[in-house]
């Protein structure tokens, strides 16, 4: 029990949580992020069969004709499934397990999931993160997924974790550039959930309204290779030292800052 506080309190420490973006940020701008993907070093094949097999329940009753109703039907299942918990650092299927069992599954985890999801059923999607600039302890960011709707011809913006979607005034669902664009120019906007349950304002002001918040994608995550290093090494190395080794090895994802300098984060240090 010792061990498991003393690793938790290690994980959450700002020092760590400043190297981390130290070590994978870049300044980067909206044209340059337009066409990545998750998809682009993840193909079905590598997809853990587990999420093949869940996959199969959430549309047993068939699946719908458009990128945006498979992407809600997918987040709907997801959200009355999982009650979510402790963060997890597992191999991709085995955290999808950990979180059917009512086990665990932060933000981030959610978001990782839902991106194989995505590759299965060939939807093109890509995680983003927030932190504050300058950095503030009291923050510890959030993570959502994009998708892209072809219906639509865009990208959009979905929590999975919260359950809802933003939107313009015209009912027009937002992505993550227009939604940080509109809020930035207090242009009015809303959001609206997708499951029975209705959104706290307080989550939404705290990881989307409040000021100094700014959005970042994760690029380069290639889930096989974390599977394999979590697989083998998880049960003797910390989890932020596996994730070093990759660093180490250049197979790591990194972030992209697309609309504000990242180095701001430090700039009261």
């Amino acid at each position: 029990m010792f061990l498991k506080k003393l690793q938790k309190l290690i994980k959450r420490h700002p020092f760590l949580y400043l190297t981390r973006f130290r070590l994978l940020s870049r300044n980067s701008n909206i044209d340059e992020i337009k066409n990545l993907s998750y998809n682009e070093l993840n193909d079905q094949v590598d997809m853990p069969d587990y999420f093949k097999e869940i996959n199969s329940q959430i549309f047993k009753n068939g699946k719908p004709d458009s990128d945006l109703e498979i992407v809600l039907q997918i987040s709907t299942w997801l959200k009355r499934n999982i009650k979510g918990g402790p963060g997890l650092s597992e191999p991709s299927g085995m955290a999808l397990k950990t979180m059917l069992s009512g086990k665990g599954g932060v933000c981030s985890d959610m978001a990782q999931i839902f991106n194989n999801f995505c590759v299965i059923n060939d939807i093109k999607v890509r995680e983003w993160g927030t932190t504050c600039i300058p950095f503030n302890k009291r923050y510890g960011g959030h993570s959502f997924n994009e998708f892209y709707s072809k219906e639509l011809q865009k990208w959009v913006l979905i929590d999975v974790y919260w359950g809802f979607l933003f939107y313009d005034l015209q009912n027009k669902p937002l992505s993550v550039i227009e939604f940080f664009t509109l809020k930035r120019a207090d242009e009015k906007l809303k959001y609206q959930s997708f499951i029975p349950q209705t959104v706290k304002s307080g989550t939404i002001h705290k990881n989307y309204l409040n000021d100094g918040i700014t959005p970042f994608l994760i690029c380069d995550y290639k889930n096989r290779v974390y599977d394999s290093f979590l697989s083998f090494t998880r049960p003797y190395l910390p989890v932020f030292v596996i994730h070093f080794l990759i660093y180490l090895l250049q197979k790591s994802y990194h972030y992209r800052f697309p609309i504000d300098n990242y180095k701001g984060i430090f700039s009261r240090m």
